[in-house]
């Protein structure tokens, strides 16, 4: 097994403060390796250092075969970026926006024309190569940015939450360019907070509070929460949620799309003692039902066994 990243011990500080502390893990080429955690858990962080932007405080690692703490400017050439700022100029042309960037990447020539064109069709832009890019939809432009990113056609891409903001037929519109990507051998390094895209990954790491605390499958992962968890159906979920983490025999309870999903220490004492112990405090559960975990029920439950989330 060839490796296109391995991370070992990897530590980054501001001062005082530790914003990567000691992360160690290995990508596989060709893996879709998903990056979870949540804001301030020390993913970007992570990122910059393994492209190059930020060097480590101490530990170290190695990127498409070159060393971060030697060899930045090396890394930077083989690896494509796309940060979860859109990184295009909105004042500047399709055409020149993706003049631009083969400019940085050495793309000239015959090359130049044939990965221009090819970036064109991808993005569905074709017909509109003097349009400014700052004139397009958010989802067009997020196809765009990758095109650029990948002009060099570079053996490793990092994309840090790439989709933010982008409706979910757009996001899955992205995510099966991710998929034809990865099947040619690029190796994709994808951080993200939608847990429905966290499913496409082959692995995932989890960090929270600057550590690595899961590295898994997601169907390993799902399988680590052993707990029965009950799915509550209510008009007031966040209320609900608030007052089921004081429950008996809740051990967590957490806002699920606009119901409320409780790890619960046994199920069939919870589904009878839960409504009445909401309706006491003016909460009606219209039903409750058991479900199998999903990665956001063990997203929480992990960060929050891990000390939960880092505030301000």
């Amino acid at each position: 097994m060839t490796l296109a990243v391995e991370v070992r011990d990897l530590t980054r500080a501001f001062g005082d403060f530790l914003a990567v502390d000691h992360v160690t893990f290995d990508v596989p080429e060709g893996e879709i390796f998903g990056f979870l955690g949540p804001n301030g858990a020390g993913k970007t962080t992570t990122i910059k250092m393994l492209t190059g932007l930020l060097a480590p405080t101490s530990g170290g690692g190695r990127v498409a075969g070159f060393d971060l703490r030697t060899r930045a400017e090396a890394i930077k050439q083989r690896i494509g970026y796309m940060s979860q700022l859109f990184s295009l100029y909105a004042d500047l042309t399709v055409d020149e926006n993706i003049a631009f960037f083969a400019g940085l990447y050495g793309v000239t020539g015959s090359r130049l024309a044939e990965r221009r064109d090819w970036a064109l069709e991808m993005s569905g832009l074709g017909d509109y190569r003097g349009r400014l890019t700052g004139q397009l939809p958010l989802g067009v432009k997020q196809r765009l940015a990758l095109g650029c990113a990948v002009l060099h056609q570079p053996p490793i891409l990092f994309l840090d939450e790439p989709t933010s903001g982008v409706d979910p037929v757009s996001r899955r519109t992205f995510w099966d360019l991710i998929y034809q990507f990865a099947d040619r051998g690029t190796t994709i390094f994808v951080s993200t907070h939608y847990m429905e895209e966290a499913e496409y990954c082959h692995r995932l790491a989890l960090m929270n509070r600057a550590r690595l605390i899961a590295l898994d499958r997601p169907a390993a992962l799902r399988a680590r929460l052993t707990e029965p968890i009950l799915e509550i159906a209510t008009d007031h979920g966040p209320a609900a949620a608030q007052a089921l983490q004081h429950a008996p025999g809740v051990i967590e309870a957490a806002m699920f799309g606009r119901a409320v999903h409780v790890v619960v220490e046994h199920a069939a004492s919870a589904v009878q003692a839960l409504p009445p112990f909401l309706s006491a405090r003016g909460i009606t559960a219209h039903s409750i039902t058991p479900v199998h975990p999903s990665l956001e029920d063990v997203f929480v439950s992990l960060v929050r066994r891990e000390g939960g989330v880092v505030v301000g």
